[in-house]
């Protein structure tokens, strides 16, 4: 519903570590409680019979040069890691529109070859194993993060929205992340604070909890 209501969509298709990401920084999507939960819903919409009108396709990748998706999988069950995994997401028109170009000529074959996105009889077999999830699983992932970056006194405001929207709402979205964040400032005054400046800061910091502060002559 997400996917077409803002929409979320990115041309045909969308990845899925873009729409895990879309939904860690827009305010205006639901919060999600775990990431979990996006995977679940990718499952359930890629398992569901009625897939062309109620939810989408899954392509481990998008061949540019063919112009077609790579292991497009629909009304199956999904294999899908986590919300790291690569893959795509495929609108149902397009993904049935390639299913039904790759489909064998009736009587060409005996039907021993099915396209890639037809549900198998009795529904058991999975499809989305790809590199992807391999990769996932084999590759240890990283375990912290720090960063530090110098902002400009005049835009402090600007840039550290920016940051927050940009860099700390991927983090914060992370399950069981833990994120601190401490701003430091640093003044050269080549001509000496005048005491009046020193007061108003000091009474300032002092009020918005400054863990440190001070002014000092050399």
């Amino acid at each position: 519903m997400e996917l077409d209501r803002i929409p979320l969509w990115r041309g045909d298709s969308v990845a899925v570590k873009q729409l895990a990401e879309d939904f860690a920084r827009y305010l205006y999507l639901p919060r999600l409680a775990d990431p979990s939960v996006l995977v679940s819903a990718i499952r359930d919409g890629v398992a569901l019979l009625t897939w062309p009108q109620d939810s989408f396709a899954y392509a481990e990748s998008y061949d540019e040069s063919a112009g077609r998706y790579r292991g497009l999988c629909s009304g199956r069950n999904l294999n899908l890691a986590d919300h790291t995994a690569a893959g795509l997401l495929v609108k149902p028109e397009v993904a049935l529109k390639q299913i039904d170009a790759e489909a064998p000529a009736p009587g060409g074959n005996g039907g021993a070859t099915k396209p890639e996105g037809e549900r198998p009889k009795g529904g058991q077999e999975e499809c989305g194993s790809g590199e992807g999830n391999t990769k996932t699983e084999s590759t240890p992932r990283p375990r912290r993060y720090h960063g530090t970056v110098s902002l400009d006194p005049t835009r402090v405001g600007r840039d550290a929205g920016r940051i927050a929207d940009e860099v700390i709402a991927h983090l914060e979205g992370l399950v069981g992340s833990t994120v601190t964040v401490t701003l430091e400032i640093e003044a050269e005054i080549p001509a000496g604070a005048p005491d009046q400046v020193v007061r108003v800061v000091t009474e300032n910091g002092r009020t918005l909890k400054f863990s440190s502060q001070g002014f000092e002559s050399e």
